[in-house]
């Protein structure tokens, strides 16, 4: 299954989100639950949930229905050269 998945990662979503400079890799997949990490143009990007529940988790429900429970992100979104997360409100701002 991972390879199947990681193959739709790659082929379809990867392609989509690329125009923006972002890519998503699969972190695991255990018990139905799928982890995936974006990366690039997607870490810390003010669209990055949507783009998990409208582009990424549609085309990956499409594909794989009932074999994935939760999709679960595991970005560590304040991190990186320009975040839009951060611990201080006001950095967003500045």
């Amino acid at each position: 299954m991972r390879r199947q998945i990681q193959k739709v990662i790659a082929e379809e979503i990867n392609p989509m989100i690329a125009s923006h400079g972002g890519e998503i890799a699969l972190v695991d997949y255990f018990e139905k639950n799928l982890s995936i990490r974006m990366s690039g143009g997607c870490q810390g990007c003010a669209a990055s949930t949507a783009t998990l529940k409208q582009g990424i988790e549609r085309v990956l429900r499409e594909h794989f229905g009932a074999d994935i429970n939760e999709i679960i992100d595991t970005t560590d979104h304040g991190a990186g050269e320009n975040p839009f997360y951060t611990d201080d409100a006001d950095s967003v701002f500045s």
